[in-house]
């Protein structure tokens, strides 16, 4: 028997669809209402008269008004693994991969600044930081992997560590920046690469002597 082919997604039906525009809908209404008058401001009476819907339609799609900040956070992972393609002419070194990464990580908040920042603040408030699944840690930690695979970083350093610190470092930039609003255009995704070089390459004017403690 020949190899299976892979059969294209069955399209979806008029159901599934006008589900789908209906949750979007609520997304995009209390997006609009976090960004206008802050999060913990905003009631779901609130959202679902933005939307135009019963009060009732709200629980339809989400449990309770925290689901929005992962349905946020979800939006913000695919548009980051969709600018992630092999074909990219910087994605050939991990080094590549990671500009990649910080690079999009950085305009996806500028484009979207005050947003972010509303965001940014709920998530932080409903203690996301601690309680999610590292997702970025963790993407890091694999490009880091590749680069210790082939060569191209120190093999001392195991992956995971990499991928915390580089999460450590987005963040920290992130909060600092949300924090100075109104600052000029491209100065997050700037300052993103600069805090990676600053982990790819160090501080020190030349290497120390293995074993040197100065």
């Amino acid at each position: 028997m020949g190899a299976a082919v892979d059969q294209p997604p069955a399209p979806l039906g008029r159901r599934e669809r006008n589900k789908i525009r209906m949750k979007e809908r609520l997304y995009d209404a209390a997006l609009t209402l976090f960004t206008e008058q802050g999060y913990d401001e905003t009631s779901i009476d609130e959202i679902a008269e933005r939307a135009d819907v019963a009060r009732g339609t709200f629980f339809n799609y989400f449990q309770r008004k925290e689901d929005l900040l992962g349905t946020w956070g979800e939006k913000r992972r695919d548009a980051l693994t969709a600018a992630l393609t092999p074909d990219s002419p910087d994605m050939g070194t991990a080094a590549g991969q990671l500009r990649r990464c910080m690079t999009t990580l950085g305009r996806m908040s500028e484009e979207h600044q005050k947003e972010t920042g509303a965001m940014l603040m709920a998530w932080v408030r409903a203690g996301h930081p601690l309680v999610e699944e590292p997702y970025l840690a963790d993407l890091f930690a694999r490009i880091a992997a590749t680069g210790v695979e082939r060569g191209e970083f120190r093999r001392q350093i195991a992956a995971e560590q990499i991928g915390n610190a580089l999460r450590d470092l987005y963040l920290g930039t992130l909060y600092r920046w949300c924090g100075r609003p109104g600052g000029p255009s491209g100065a997050l995704t700037k300052e993103l690469l600069t805090t990676l070089d600053l982990m790819l390459y160090g501080v020190l004017a030349a290497p120390a002597a293995e074993g040197d403690a100065r």
